[in-house]
């Protein structure tokens, strides 16, 4: 008969059983072990009491202050309601019998006694107190020696458990090793027999079913498994073939989808990336022709941006092909990759590609973040199937072509915004500056001609030297442009950059100029090293023009934030006073830190110099305005 039991359900009921004895002789155990550690903690604190008794004693004879020998003897008494009462936080308990609670009771009252010669008045002779103390510490050691025959006792309990676990293991590991030869091992054994004969190529063995459990189900599975595998013995060749083609034609995908994505990465141009796409995508699929349609910006509209094997005359009619118009340039945004069979006849809107004898086309969108971009249309001359495979390559394949195209459209935007920023700044420079003079000179020309016209020759004269000294001012301005719109930093250190606007500018006023660094901190990005050194010239700019300075220091703080500090030892100037020159520098100064999340301080007082501050954030990134953008030169 079959043992309907499952093996399972075996190995509980023996392993319940044997487990239960196991908790069973543990808790008993821990039983046994409990009360001793309780016991051996009660014997520590009574031996304890003889230390307390002879102190006490000493203490009295020594004739110490009362309150100490109080505190001795509560002491005392603690330690008797400990060993009563217990501590379970220890634990300490006492292995309480009959002789020991009357060993205890013993101690107890010769306590009593004790206690009220310690505290006698006047104190007892010395003599007879040591006499007393005797025979109270022989009570003690009774009480602890009836402790130590109790936890002799249990120690013999648990030396007796010990053993009885002992035999317990052994029967438990004898039941388990015949259980497990039993239900395990022999089923092991029977199935290790039959896998060795499968290895061999004798599918026709079976191996005997004598239960239901679990090593019954794997019998009845290996049989199955043998069966299957004698009638799949005869075409093993054939599958094993088709599942190399698969795995062949994967990795052809694999490899052309890398050696495509390369290609759109190192493209330099978008004619360049789109023709080469086409003609690799028809390639890779097969392809009698491919058509890459783009939308146009009115959405209406898909523009024929590059073909491969595309027949001159359908280029030159579907150059820009309306949306809708035909099977092509029909994606929408819930469009997806299909295949659309040419049917011939003379119905549009299909009737050019059935003319050149085209009988299917596929039809892959280009979107990205839900916006069709384009459409890759690919003609074949038979009928096509995609396989899932090639219809997931083939929106891979759209989606990196989106992401290259588009890539290339923000960079040449990118472009754009930086020559028009570029454009920007160079017009506020020469509106700041040079237009502001030139407007100078031109009323001086006017003064000049109505001093000739009235033969004026002191007028004439001054009119004449504010034209030289504007002139000179001009040319000062036009060299200080030229020498900003030059400024790059050549290392990823500012420092140095710094050193050498300082050397152009001692070069061209002849101040002493000085310079001192400090601090360590992670170096400023390129394009933030530029605003400052642009901030830092101005104020250099503003000392040259209006300081009437003949010393001049900057310092450099390295760390978070960055500082840096103009100082002049000149004339300097009232902070309040709206004198319009003044104002225009500080303003470009301010206006040039805000782009970065930088701050311009000034620190300005007539008579005493004037310090330029500028604090820049250790990890400050430009912030630009829409027309504005980092300065390509």
């Amino acid at each position: 008969m079959r043992n309907t039991a499952t093996l399972s359900s075996k190995l509980v009921r023996i392993g319940m059983g044997l487990l239960l004895v196991a908790l069973t002789s543990i808790g008993l155990t821990l039983w046994v072990t409990w009360k001793l550690s309780g016991g051996a903690a009660a014997l520590n604190e009574a031996g304890r009491m003889r230390m307390q008794t002879w102190r006490l004693t000493s203490e009295v004879q020594a004739e110490v202050h009362e309150s100490k020998i109080a505190d001795l003897i509560q002491e005392f008494d603690r330690s008797m309601t400990v060993l009563k009462n217990g501590d379970a936080s220890r634990p300490l308990f006492v292995p309480w019998d009959d002789a020991v609670r009357q060993r205890y009771t013993e101690v107890e009252q010769l306590w009593q006694s004790q206690k009220t010669r310690y505290l006698a008045e006047p104190v007892m002779d010395h003599s007879i107190l040591v006499v007393h103390s005797n025979t109270f510490l022989l009570a003690i050691d009774r009480f602890v020696l009836s402790i130590e025959g109790q936890m002799a006792s249990l120690t013999a309990i648990l030396n007796l458990f010990q053993f009885v676990m002992m035999a317990l293991a052994i029967a438990g590991a004898v039941i388990m090793l015949y259980t497990g030869y039993m239900y395990v091992i022999n089923p092991l054994s029977n199935l290790s027999d039959g896998l060795r004969k499968i290895e061999s190529a004798q599918f026709s063995v079976r191996v005997d079913v004598v239960s239901n459990d679990e090593f019954g189900q794997v019998a009845s599975g290996f049989n199955r498994m043998a069966a299957t595998l004698q009638s799949l013995y005869g075409n093993l060749e054939a599958q094993v073939l088709a599942k190399t083609q698969r795995i062949d034609a994967q990795n052809e995908r694999l490899e052309a989808l890398y050696g495509l994505s390369t290609f759109l990465a190192e493209a330099n141009s978008q004619s360049d990336l789109t023709q080469g796409f086409a003609q690799r995508v028809r390639e890779l699929m097969k392809a009698d022709a491919i058509a890459l349609r783009w939308s146009a910006e009115e959405a209406s509209k898909f523009l024929l941006l590059a073909s491969d094997q595309f027949p001159h005359e359908m280029q030159e009619v579907e150059k820009c092909l309306m949306a809708g118009a035909c099977a092509c340039g029909n994606s929408t945004a819930d469009s997806r990759t299909r295949v659309i069979p040419i049917m011939n006849s003379e119905v549009a809107p299909l009737k050019h590609c059935a003319h050149l004898g085209y009988e299917s086309m596929i039809s892959v969108p280009v979107r990205m973040q839900n916006k069709v971009l384009g459409e890759i249309n690919l003609f074949y001359k038979h009928p096509v199937s995609l396989v899932p495979e090639e219809l997931e390559l083939m929106d891979t394949l759209a989606s990196h072509l989106a992401t290259a195209v588009e890539g290339m459209r923000a960079i040449a935007l990118d472009r754009e915004a930086a020559i028009a920023g570029e454009r920007s700044l160079l017009a506020r420079e020469l509106h700041d500056s040079i237009a502001q003079s030139l407007a100078f000179l031109k009323i001086q020309v006017q003064l000049l001609r109505t001093a000739v016209s009235k033969n004026n020759s002191d007028k004439t004269a001054l009119a004449l030297d504010e034209l030289d000294s504007g002139l000179k001012e001009s040319i000062a301005d036009v060299r200080e442009l030229l020498l900003h719109f030059r400024t790059r930093t050549q290392a990823d250190d500012i420092d140095r950059a710094v050193q050498e606007t300082l050397q152009k500018f001692q070069h061209q006023t002849g101040l002493e100029v000085s310079r001192k660094v400090t601090g360590e901190g992670l170096p400023l990005p390129q394009d933030v090293q530029i605003h400052v050194l642009h901030v830092l010239q101005e104020a250099l700019s503003n000392v040259r023009k209006h300081a009437c300075a003949t010393a001049v220091e900057i310092e450099i703080h390295k760390g978070e934030p960055w500082r840096f500090l103009v100082r002049d030892d000149g004339v300097g100037f009232d902070p309040h006073n709206n004198r319009n020159e003044l104002q225009v520098g500080l303003k470009i100064m301010r206006e040039r830190a805000e782009q970065i999340g930088a701050k311009v301080s000034i620190n300005a007082s007539v008579g005493h110099g004037t310090t330029v501050t500028l604090r820049v954030p250790a990890k400050s990134l430009p912030v630009f305005k829409k027309s504005e953008a980092v300065p390509l030169s």
